[in-house]
């Protein structure tokens, strides 16, 4: 069996997006050869992190995951810097380093958003002979600040420094990597306009997956503070994860659909209630509402409900299987595919749409009989209104989706895709 380093600097207990790869995977591992090592930050080093341990009963507890403690944030904050690389960077590559002199790995697979790990895959194939693999979760070089005039998380200077070592450091990186995978097919082909010489061969494209057993533990878990009053005669759409202003041509187009839908269905409408729970990925203390200001615009601050604070990820899970609708809304940036697209279809409750006409999730979602909408080509609030209309008629008869539709998207599949990638990474 071959044995793979897996570099997740966000790990289990921590909630955060970019280790539900990893986590979904390690189940599932094994079975397609692969034997798996997890190299990931010590909680501790993560600063305010949303912790889970429910995600600890997820993957095999035999699977070894070792831990590396950075400069603790307050101290670094003290110094003057904060940036969790600049904090763990340097502990991280020795640990790596280590690792990799006592034990052999066929291949390094890289996948975090934390981009400035991907440096340690040249070093370690310069000085251990390891093949390192990507996963493209978010773009690493990206303009879409730049392009749109949004001002980017940590503000104009983090972002343009960031930005900076990008440009420098991704073309060598995506040139000496044995092989990657991208969540969006819009990544792989900004690669082939930037890089004359990126060979598509050894490159998939690989969404996100969702398990079923993360439903099951779901829909047996109770947040300690629940946030969504189910049961209390209204009807409750929700939304969970960030929400930035690439969101905000999408939640107009919701806002103002059901404004419309309101002034034809009052009753109807008078029951329903929105909830966007988790949509800041600042600490509480910093985290500020995006979705009200807008909802306010439309005259509905009385049934939009935001929580900006990030809540754990069963908790979020749990007010999926729960709501009467789940909201899928998505960025105004067409590369973008929700990761949490699939988990929305297979709690199999109705779930309305809005997303961008290019963007992968949509089609699946039409296909999983979701009430949903592209946008992205002089879209209007009238059709948006069309799809709140099922909510005016017998809601017993409003279709659920269809996860037979995503059999293929589960972590079972997503991982026999990666292993069969990792495995032609290594041919010859």
């Amino acid at each position: 069996m071959r044995r793979v380093l897996i570099i997740s600097p966000h790990f289990a207990p921590v909630n955060a997006p970019d280790l539900q790869r990893v986590r979904l995977a390690l189940p599932h591992l094994r079975g397609q050869g692969w034997d798996p090592v997890v190299l990931a930050l010590h909680p501790d080093t993560i600063e305010r992190p949303v912790l889970d341990p429910l995600l600890a009963d997820t993957y095999p507890d035999d699977i070894p995951v070792h831990r590396v403690r950075g400069l603790p944030p307050r101290l670094a904050r003290a110094l003057g810097f904060g940036g969790l690389w600049l904090r763990a960077g340097r502990a991280f590559r020795r640990a790596g380093d280590a690792l990799l002199a006592r034990e052999k790995f066929d291949l390094v697979f890289f996948s975090t958003t934390q981009f400035d790990a991907f440096n340690l895959g040249p070093r370690w194939r310069k000085t251990r002979g390891v093949p390192y693999f990507l996963d493209y979760q978010d773009p690493w070089v990206n303009d879409y600040y730049a392009r749109t005039g949004i001002t980017p998380p940590g503000g104009r200077l983090r972002y343009a420094l960031s930005h900076r070592r990008a440009l420098r450091s991704e073309p060598a990186v995506l040139r000496g990597a044995a092989g990657l995978v991208s969540v969006s097919p819009g990544y792989l082909e900004d690669f082939a306009r930037r890089y004359p010489w990126f060979d598509r061969s050894r490159a998939s494209v690989l969404p996100f997956g969702s398990s079923a057993l993360d439903l099951e533990i779901a829909a047996r878990h109770t947040p300690r503070s629940p946030l969504v009053p189910f049961g209390d005669g209204c009807l409750h759409f929700v939304y969970t994860g960030r929400a930035g202003p690439d969101l905000a041509p999408a939640l107009r187009l919701l806002f103002g659909g059901f404004t419309r839908f309101a002034r034809d269905q009052p009753v109807a409408a008078a029951r329903i209630r929105f909830h966007f729970i988790g949509t800041s990925y600042a600490p509480p203390a910093l985290a500020t509402a995006s979705v009200l200001p807008l909802a306010r615009e439309f005259g509905l601050a009385e049934q939009v409900h935001e929580h900006p604070v990030r809540v754990g990820y069963f908790d979020a899970l749990h007010y999926l299987t729960k709501a009467d609708s789940i909201l899928a809304l998505g960025s105004d940036d067409p590369a973008y595919n929700p990761s949490k697209i699939v988990p929305c279809l297979l709690a199999a409750r109705p779930l309305l749409g809005i997303l961008h006409q290019q963007s992968p999730a949509l089609a699946l979602t039409r296909s999983a009989g979701a009430s949903c909408m592209g946008f992205g080509s002089g879209e209007t609030e009238t059709a948006a209104a069309a799809l709140f209309a099922p909510w005016a008629g017998d809601l017993a008869h409003i279709d659920r989706t269809r996860p037979a539709v995503v059999a293929e998207h589960t972590s079972a599949e997503m991982t026999r895709r990666l292993a069969a990638a990792f495995d032609l990474s290594l041919a010859p």
